[in-house]
């Protein structure tokens, strides 16, 4: 990376050409791509999310994308990350045990490449209440935003969430959505729960503090996300609103009982 970089908010990006519209999120809508870069609506959280971008470039991390600039239309312009991208369906090629692990390898290593960045651009306040702060996380790795290769996961995209937060609160998120950490009626595939969320585990290197309480802990994170979730769906509307009335907030308080009815098997699994 060029040691005297031009500021975030000062770059502009004049390449143009064909836009391929690229799967939209559940709240992003409007992303495409155009040769080798990805274009994106400028949101509040844009700069912020660029300086920590710049940051995992400095530190030599090479599985996020890269921020350009501003293009002609206002959008955010950042590098492309070939690679094969999981469906709202999950494919049988990303449940595998061996890219879970995969996963939990990447995540610790995005972590370590974390550390040390301190925002000169401000991110979002989160809602209800903020995170503690050890450094600023993803906080969003579903399968959907995550690019794999040869078997093996090599990036993360779609860093609209990102926030200040901790290794663990992260971590778990990334769990709860590959496991997946959800009621069995909620499950689109069959999934040994326990025996995955051990492989993560293992993989990304939860401590055995970490594995004593996690069900515990998970299950109180999920409160706190259905209550995110509702406020974003009151205030915000667009995809929030259309998430929490197809049913999303049932599925969060389903998760958090389970959670806590299958917590001592949980910590078994986890920790023996």
């Amino acid at each position: 990376m060029d040691s005297n970089p031009i500021p975030v908010r000062e770059r502009r990006h004049t390449g143009s050409g064909h836009e391929i519209a690229l799967p939209k999120g559940d709240v992003t809508e409007g992303v495409v791509r155009i040769g080798d870069t990805v274009r994106r609506p400028h949101q509040q959280q844009s700069w912020a999310v660029a300086g920590f971008l710049d940051h995992l470039e400095s530190v030599g991390f090479d599985g996020s994308p890269r921020f350009l600039g501003l293009d002609a239309e206002g959008r955010d312009v950042l590098t492309f990350l070939a690679g094969d991208v999981a469906g709202d369906d999950v494919e049988e090629w990303a449940r595998t045990d061996a890219l879970l692990a995969s996963l939990g390898r990447f995540v610790r290593r995005l972590h370590e490449a974390s550390v040390g960045f301190v925002p000169v651009e401000p991110f979002p306040p989160q809602s209800v209440e903020q995170d503690p702060v050890e450094l600023v996380a993803h906080l969003d790795i579903t399968p959907q935003n995550t690019v794999v290769r040869d078997g093996e996961v090599v990036g993360v995209v779609d860093f609209d969430l990102a926030g200040p937060s901790t290794r663990l609160i992260d971590s778990l998120n990334t769990a709860m959505h590959w496991v997946p950490l959800r009621a069995p009626e909620d499950l689109r595939h069959d999934a040994d729960q326990f025996a995955r969320l051990r492989i993560f585990a293992d993989a990304y290197g939860w401590s055995a503090e970490e594995r004593a309480g996690l069900a515990e802990f998970a299950a109180d994170r999920a409160d706190l996300s259905y209550r995110r979730m509702k406020l974003r769906a009151e205030t915000l509307g667009g995809g929030w609103a259309r998430m929490w009335g197809e049913g999303v907030g049932d599925v969060i308080r389903r998760r958090a009982d389970w959670l806590r009815a299958n917590a001592t098997q949980l910590s078994r699994q986890l920790t023996t």
